[in-house]
């Protein structure tokens, strides 16, 4: 297992700016952010930024505003790459595919936001593309949605995109549990997902 450390839009933006993170609370996903960044240098595992960047007109992203800028969090760490992308996956038109495959990774660990946008996007694409993805449930957040299909609010979305990964696109665990994974012997690897178990735990606990 060769891993690199994805650390999506962790921009002003979401913290002081027109999408403020509203669950998990943003000040815990930061600090999350911050230490699994730390691990991975400790590591030696490489740390990828990634940026969301719009036109100067847009109401959110704008390049060259204060919530285009990168959180502090993630400023004042060192990191291996910086990917600037204007679509959910950090695959889109940002050569970072390339990138991973010169170094020979094969599993990518998402921290960052949006849950369900940019953070699931990046995971579908990779599971996709053959990486086996690393989710961190505590790292990650979102915000509530409304819209002419529905309400939804911060907390049951976030856990339901995180439900959706361990079925089948990413092994979703806690900063701690990765942490202790990262530095470990190997024999307390994260719980690949599977879509037939969940599947099979879903139907038994309806049925209860």
């Amino acid at each position: 297992m060769k891993r690199a450390l994805l650390v999506i839009d962790v921009q002003n933006e979401y913290v002081t700016g027109n999408l403020p993170i509203g669950y998990p609370d943003v000040k815990e996903s930061l600090g999350n952010i911050g230490s699994a960044m730390d691990t991975a240098a400790e590591a030696g595992i490489p740390v990828v930024v990634v940026q969301q960047a719009a036109p100067e007109t847009s109401p959110i992203f704008a390049r060259g505003s204060e919530g285009f800028a990168l959180h502090e969090t993630v400023a004042i760490r060192a990191h291996d790459h910086l990917v600037e992308k204007a679509l959910p996956s950090s695959f889109a038109g940002t050569g970072l595919d390339d990138w991973l495959a010169a170094r020979g990774i094969d599993t990518l660990t998402i921290v960052g936001y949006m849950t369900q946008n940019c953070d699931e996007s990046t995971a579908r694409d990779a599971a996709h593309r053959g990486y086996a993805v690393e989710f961190l449930s505590d790292a990650t957040g979102t915000l509530a949605m409304s819209n002419r299909a529905g309400s939804v609010t911060a907390e049951e979305l976030h856990r339901a995109v995180l439900v959706v990964m361990q079925s089948r696109f990413a092994s979703v665990a806690t900063t701690a549990e990765w942490i202790e994974a990262v530095r470990g012997d190997g024999s307390d690897a994260l719980e690949k997902p599977n879509i037939f178990a969940s599947t099979e735990a879903g139907r038994q606990a309806a049925d209860a």
